[in-house]
């Protein structure tokens, strides 16, 4: 048997305090294991002068990773679930999804302000967010405000936004997992709720990827599938497979485990925030009971082969049915439109 691994993650700060948690996990279970970071530059790391939305890559964040897990430099790798694209490289699967932290938005202000929420900053204030997700959302609740993109790891994002590099600031809209996992929860003045802003798909957990025949990874792996957390997931991955956005276009979810089933609400938005399209779907999970599936399926590239097929086959019916739900209403309009809006940019 492997008693020691290579785990690929990117060089942030964030990346290895989130790589390092897994193996953490890992060794509470495998005390006899030794596992060793590999740490890799992406695209979206060594690109930080233009916008993610604008640099025309959908893999911005994993690219690297799996190139290095498809030559077997490393033996999986550690992500952010909302940094994986739906559909990944052939061979390659997500082996496990892990307890999902709070995943909302949190507004950060500059230090030193006396403001703690959006609603109480001036008109013309300039909020910094690399999310078209969040500002178009944003823009329709707070049209006073002005939005603009800012790039960087969380690090450099706080230093310019406390010392007014680039831009001056008012704000930062981040995700409170990253925020958290940095140790710098005392930095967010306001969480951002649903009504305000819908998150993104993914957001707050984290998906470790492997090769698709390695089976003795996959075993290994699987144990830190969080239940709840993985049937949300395939649910809102689903949901953005189905309507083939990413992160060029605004498209948000909030989804919630009910015990019995799921429930995912989940919307598409014109970049000014203007136009929107947003619908609910829930699923039983008893109405999925006969689900005859092989346990080795994948759902939305995500293999779980110790849970149930009837829970995992309802999760991927719901983010499936409620992105036709959006099309048939004309979401498919409204994301062409915002796409094409952001390509002029």
């Amino acid at each position: 048997m492997v008693t020691k691994m290579r785990v690929g993650s990117r060089k942030s700060e964030l990346a290895l305090i989130q790589t390092n948690y897994v193996i953490a996990q890992l060794k509470k279970a495998n005390p006899e294991m030794e596992f060793e970071v590999v740490p890799i530059s992406t695209v979206g790391d060594k690109v930080l002068d233009v916008a993610l939305s604008k640099i025309g890559e959908k893999a911005l964040f994993t690219k690297e990773l799996e190139i290095a897990l498809h030559n077997k430099e490393v033996d999986f790798v550690v992500h952010s679930l909302k940094d994986l694209p739906t559909v990944l490289p052939e061979k390659m699967v997500i082996g496990s999804i892990l307890e999902r932290e709070d995943p909302r938005d949190a507004v950060i202000m500059k230090k030193g302000s006396t403001y703690t929420k959006l609603s109480e900053l001036s008109a013309g204030s300039i909020i910094g967010t690399s999310s078209l997700r969040r500002s178009a959302q944003l823009k329709a609740n707070y049209p006073g405000l002005v939005f603009r993109d800012v790039r960087g790891n969380l690090n450099t994002r706080l230093r310019k936004l406390d010392n007014g590099e680039g831009e001056d600031y008012a704000a930062l809209v981040l995700a409170v997992a990253g925020v958290s996992r940095m140790g710098w929860a005392e930095r967010m003045n306001e969480m951002l709720e649903p009504n305000q802003c819908m998150y993104a798909v993914g957001q707050g957990a984290l998906g470790v990827e492997c090769r698709e025949g390695d089976t003795s990874t996959i075993a290994l792996l699987s144990s830190l599938h969080h239940r709840e957390t993985l049937l949300r997931a395939i649910a809102e991955r689903a949901f953005l497979r189905t309507l083939e956005g990413g992160c060029s276009v605004p498209v948000a979810v909030n989804s919630k485990f009910t015990g019995s089933g799921l429930e995912l609400i989940g919307g598409v938005w014109s970049l000014d925030g203007k136009e929107n399209l947003v619908h609910n779907c829930q699923v039983s999970f008893a109405d999925f009971g006969g689900c005859g599936d092989e346990p080795t399926r994948c759902y939305v590239a995500i293999t779980a082969p110790k849970l149930s097929t009837a829970e995992l086959s309802a999760a991927e019916s719901c983010g499936q049915k409620l992105a036709q739900k959006l099309l048939d209403d004309g979401a498919e309009k409204i994301l062409a439109a915002a796409k094409a809006e952001n390509d002029k940019k």
